[in-house]
């Protein structure tokens, strides 16, 4: 056994285990999807309370159970974490997360059976852990430094205004004040529109005249979908018909 003192290291490993699951669910309110990643983290505190719990058992989980769970889970939740970066662009944080838990788990198993290896595999070993290392910067790159969810936003504040939620934290407004993005161009005006539609429905038209410069900025209505404005104010008038009143009205398409 490689580790001198098998009981610190899996204390260790369950410390690492809740540090990872509380960073998922506390990074979740920051996602303009939280559900996927808070039901991952809830997932691995689960998990870590079973861990704990089973320390106090004559026979706990030992660490190379602990080291497999982690490279087990890590996998599966670089699998999702991934599929949700790149095609539904709903949120970044469950892949780099991940990626930690499948480096220590993976990392900890090679380490353990090293003395066994032979020279080939060592080096396969060796190479193995900086591929795994290469990935995991690569992980954390692509999802923690210039993740971008304009487009999720966009879909997020929609989400709220049919719920008819305007303010907090994952309200319309606040959402669809980060839907912009200076790379994707054409979600500019859709955000700009929605937001100067809101703050008309609440009667601030301070708020609303400082939208539509941006809007016009970019090309005015011109430049946004028809459905779009119809969706916008659609909910707007589900939420009370009488404050939807003071929308601009929509002119007939030709």
């Amino acid at each position: 056994m490689i580790f001198t003192n098998e009981s610190e290291m899996r204390w260790l490993l369950i410390a690492f285990e809740a540090i990872i699951g509380l960073m998922l669910v506390l990074g979740s309110r920051r996602q303009p999807f939280p559900t996927p990643s808070k039901r991952f983290g809830t997932l691995t505190l689960l998990i870590t309370l079973g861990f704990t719990i089973g320390q106090s058992a004559p026979h706990p989980v030992s660490v190379t159970g602990h080291l497999a769970t982690l490279a087990i889970l890590g996998a599966f939740g670089i699998v999702a974490g991934v599929h949700h970066m790149m095609v539904t662009r709903r949120e970044v944080l469950i892949a780099p997360m991940s990626g930690f838990m499948f480096c220590v788990g993976m990392t900890g198993l090679i380490i353990q059976t090293w003395p066994d290896l032979s020279l080939g595999e060592q080096w396969a070993g060796f190479f193995s852990l900086i591929v795994l290392a290469t990935c995991q910067t690569w992980l954390v790159f692509r999802g923690l430094l210039i993740g971008r969810l304009p487009l999720a936003w966009s879909q997020a504040g929609m989400v709220a205004l049919q719920r008819g939620q305007l303010d907090g934290s994952h309200g319309a407004i606040s959402c669809f004040e980060k839907g912009w993005d200076a790379d994707e161009e054409h979600l500019n005006p859709m955000t700009y529109l929605a937001l100067h539609r809101i703050y008309l429905f609440m009667q601030d038209v301070e708020e609303a005249d400082k939208w539509l410069d941006s809007l016009v900025d970019v090309g005015g209505e011109k430049a946004v979908a028809r459905e779009w404005i119809e969706a916008i104010h659609d909910c707007l008038k589900s939420i009370d018909a009488n404050a939807a009143k003071h929308l601009p009205v929509l002119s007939e398409e030709e």
